[in-house]
């Protein structure tokens, strides 16, 4: 049987661009009943299942607001699994050493010693102290009250970002998971 057309897919150079294909590309659709956008954000059906829904962005922000990774169980096997998960990543814990430096007994990170120092501080005060220093440091050195003094302000500004550091630190340290 005889040919129409001829293909100019054949030899070399190809005649049609790459990615010039005329086939039909595939697109998954959102798995949420009557959303037309394309579902490229995979969401597990349940827990440690391989199955996943398929859901568009703003369907997979929703699931993932509602998602409970607790859900369907008792409190004990809740603290069991939460447990468990905060021992499988206990390495990540025993390597923080690295990041510590300074005297003291190793509770504070380099850049938190550094900011002790700017403050004027012990490497073993307490928030309270950090907050009262900052406070009348910031009072001294603050440009609205040294106008035109480039070395107040320069001092000021180290201040700030001490008092940052320390802050974050803070509260890196009252956070704990639930």
């Amino acid at each position: 049987m005889a040919r129409t057309g001829r293909s100019v897919d054949w030899g070399f150079p190809r005649w049609r661009g790459y990615g010039a294909a005329r086939e039909a590309e595939s697109v998954r659709i959102c798995d949420r009943h009557g959303c037309e956008e394309p579902g490229t954000c995979p969401a597990p059906k349940s827990p440690n299942s391989p199955d996943r829904w398929y859901f568009c962005e703003k369907h997979a922000a929703e699931y993932n607001r509602g998602w409970n990774y607790f859900e369907g169980l008792n409190k004990e096997e809740a603290a069991a699994r939460a447990k468990d998960e905060a021992r499988d990543a206990g390495g990540y814990s025993q390597a923080s050493h690295y990041g510590w430096a300074g005297s003291g007994d190793g509770s504070r990170s380099a850049d938190e010693m550094r900011a002790l120092e700017v403050l004027g501080l012990d490497p073993d005060a307490d928030f309270a102290a950090v907050k009262k220093a900052y406070r009348l440091l910031a009072k001294q050195n603050h440009p609205d009250t040294n106008p035109d003094d480039k070395q107040a302000a320069e001092r000021f500004q180290a201040i700030q970002l001490s008092y940052q550091v320390l802050k974050s630190a803070e509260e890196r340290r009252e956070w704990k998971p639930e």
